[in-house]
């Protein structure tokens, strides 16, 4: 590709920008793989070995599955510093600017305790340390005794007794699993494409992997999920949809969590997700919430049938419903996404950093040329 490439837009949309070999998105056929791995095939497979395989691209050895799962509980449990630097954060701050903030303020170990190289020691560690800080966030929030994870229990068995204060069921932590691998990695992303800018500098990947959060942040984005499940909630009901939908379209507004900009067909996290989400969420406002996404979903693709289009929900659209059914606040969804895709962001530090290059596009500037403004008019 030249160098005097000039876009005929801001979005860069099908320009190639590198190679990866983590992670594969045919949005033609509608299908994704981490590592040659079809996402179907991982739903199922332990969070922590999954985490193994997206960084390093082989299955983890029984000595490495031990050894793994020791060091995230650990750094899981936060300093007493790390508790008192998080009090002083305003308590109605939004958990993603929470994390923005933090992350470049965590001390990182001096001393490695795993056979990898440092940097993939630290991204675990941040990792982990995410985690913790979302539960002890929210703990702090409603004026709660910060808790520390259990050892021996599973990864997010551990996450979800920290963040409510009392162990979950088997089912709960399965659904959560399946919904944080499905989110894990996704190819050039906005927000993993920001770190890979921020580590084309040689920033360290406390630097990168904020970037990439404050990217995620945006309703565009990673927001779409608080967006999408508070959509729903102002709906109110099934019934209400489709008069919904109409006016939305209307009025030429986007309905959050509809479409993908990769997908041409379903997007295939979508596709395991939403059965999850009707298995879950079978009581209550839960299901209340997710029979209105199902209708809003029908409305939408009713409406755009009759233009002969066609139109999808992705992930965001029913991850909301599932998050709330295990108890967590819409304003803590897309930190729960950012729990997980943190470690595609390391494997692309990891990845990127064995070939660094700086990326500095060129602008094509259309402003008045040089040397025809008045200076006196200042």
């Amino acid at each position: 590709m030249s160098s005097e490439v000039t876009l005929q837009s801001n979005d860069l949309a099908g320009v190639v920008v590198g190679d990866t070999a983590i992670s594969d998105v045919q949005g033609e056929q509608g299908l994704l793989s981490y590592r040659g791995y079809d996402i179907n095939d991982l739903v199922s497979v332990p969070f922590l070995h999954v985490v193994w395989m997206v960084l390093f691209g082989d299955w983890p050895e029984e000595q490495e599955k031990s050894r793994l799962k020791t060091f995230m509980c650990r750094h899981s449990r936060l300093s007493h510093a790390e508790i008192e630097l998080l009090r002083h954060i305003p308590r109605d701050l939004h958990p993603m600017l929470m994390l923005q903030g933090m992350v470049p303020l965590l001390t990182l170990p001096r001393e490695q305790t795993m056979e990898m190289e440092p940097n993939a020691e630290h991204g675990l560690f941040l990792a982990a340390k995410i985690t913790a800080l979302i539960a002890a966030h929210h703990r702090l929030g409603q004026s709660k005794v910060v808790l520390a994870p259990t050892p021996g229990r599973l990864f997010h068995e551990n996450f979800l007794t920290m963040f409510h204060g009392s162990a979950p069921t088997p089912e709960q932590v399965r659904m959560l699993n399946a919904a944080q691998i499905l989110q894990m990695e996704h190819s050039f992303n906005c927000g993993t494409f920001a770190g890979r800018v921020c580590a084309s500098t040689l920033a360290p990947i406390q630097s990168c992997i904020s970037a990439s959060i404050g990217t995620l942040f945006g309703k565009l984005h990673g927001g779409a999920d608080q967006a999408a499940l508070e959509m729903a909630m102002a709906v109110g009901s099934p019934e209400q949809a489709e008069a919904y939908v109409r006016d939305c379209l209307a009025r030429k507004e986007k309905i959050m969590g509809m479409g993908h900009r990769e997908y041409r067909t379903v997007d295939p996290r979508a596709k395991i997700l939403k059965p999850m989400a009707m298995e879950l969420c079978q009581e209550g406002e839960s299901k209340n919430l997710l029979l209105t996404l199902v209708a809003i979903e029908e409305a939408c693709q009713q409406a755009f049938a009759e233009q002969d289009k066609e139109i999808w929900a992705n992930v965001e659209f029913y991850k909301g419903a599932v998050f709330h059914s295990l108890g967590i606040p819409t304003h803590f969804f897309t930190a729960m996404f950012a729990m997980s895709r943190v470690y595609g962001y390391v494997a692309h530090f990891l990845e990127f950093s064995k070939n660094s290059r700086l990326i500095r596009p060129r602008a094509n500037y259309v402003g008045p040329p040089a040397g025809q403004r008045d200076k006196t008019a200042a």
